[in-house]
């Protein structure tokens, strides 16, 4: 199986090339479309969709995630054998929050002509040398085959994140389809009706635990009181803070649009006092 995420979109011909490329190398390969709607060349989208979807898939899936501002420049095309999965990607930091969670790993520059398009282009790698890969590796061949070991593949910095007991600093780290906005804060997992514990996700911290109720958070020049577990718990347009699927603490409107009302941008402060 090879899980595609991109930011090429829809529109135009670049995802249907790459998978023809898969399907000519290997016709046994089962493709699944994560999403192709990362926003353009925003690496740090990449690596946290990746992040929040790698688990849910098969042990032996490969991941071939292309986005990719750098191509044709020095950066390096790379294969990593992380845990049970392979990834294929630009080494641009777009792996790094799932190499943050999954330590055992290897990687290799993918610098062997044998298992890329006759014709590199300058400006198509994902057609030229990331789908060639991925489709070799699926159909078998060894990873070290595919070029020369890799020991510090790039790296971003880890989303802010800084917990004591009473006060919780995060950013907002992603904005999603329904305007949703996702933070830094987590992992929060309900322990109680009334009580969450943040546990690790980012940075480094011992459990802590969040009773609901009387927790504010801050976000620009809004603070909103408690966190809920639905959508459904405030009347619909109204704003609220929750628990999202993957464990981040979230604001949202029940029906409505939270990024656009409160007018915020990726890497906003998010405040969280501990009530």
């Amino acid at each position: 199986m090879i899980a595609l995420i991109t930011d090429f979109g829809s529109t135009d011909i670049y995802v249907g090339v790459m998978k023809g490329v898969i399907l000519s190398i290997y016709p046994n390969a089962r493709l699944i479309d994560i999403s192709h709607d990362i926003q353009p060349q925003n690496v740090r989208e990449g690596a946290f969709a990746l992040l929040n979807s790698y688990r849910y898939f098969p042990e032996g899936t490969l991941f071939l995630t292309v986005v990719d501002p750098g191509v044709g420049s020095s950066r390096k095309p790379v294969a990593v054998q992380a845990g049970r999965y392979t990834f294929v990607a630009p080494d641009n930091g777009v792996l790094s929050y799932v190499l943050y969670e999954i330590r055992d790993a290897f990687a290799v520059e993918l610098n062997n002509p044998t298992y890329q398009m006759a014709a590199v282009s300058s400006t198509f790698h994902g057609r030229d040398i990331f789908a060639p890969a991925a489709a070799h590796l699926a159909k078998g061949v060894a990873l070290r085959a595919m070029g020369t070991p890799l020991l510090n593949p790039v790296t971003l910095p880890e989303p802010a994140l800084t917990v004591n007991a009473k006060k919780i600093t995060g950013e907002v780290i992603h904005v999603d389809h329904f305007g949703n906005i996702m933070t830094s804060i987590g992992y929060l997992r309900w322990v109680a009706p009334e009580r969450l514990t943040l546990n690790k996700r980012f940075g480094e911290y011992a459990s802590l635990p969040v009773p609901t109720s009387g927790t504010t958070i801050q976000i620009g020049s809004t603070t909103l009181t408690g966190i809920q577990s639905t959508f459904a718990e405030v009347p619909r347009g109204e704003l609220l803070a929750l628990v999202e699927s993957n464990g981040y603490l979230e604001i949202a409107v029940n029906q409505g649009n939270a990024a656009a009302r409160l007018e915020v941008s990726i890497g906003d402060p998010v405040e969280m006092q501990i009530g």
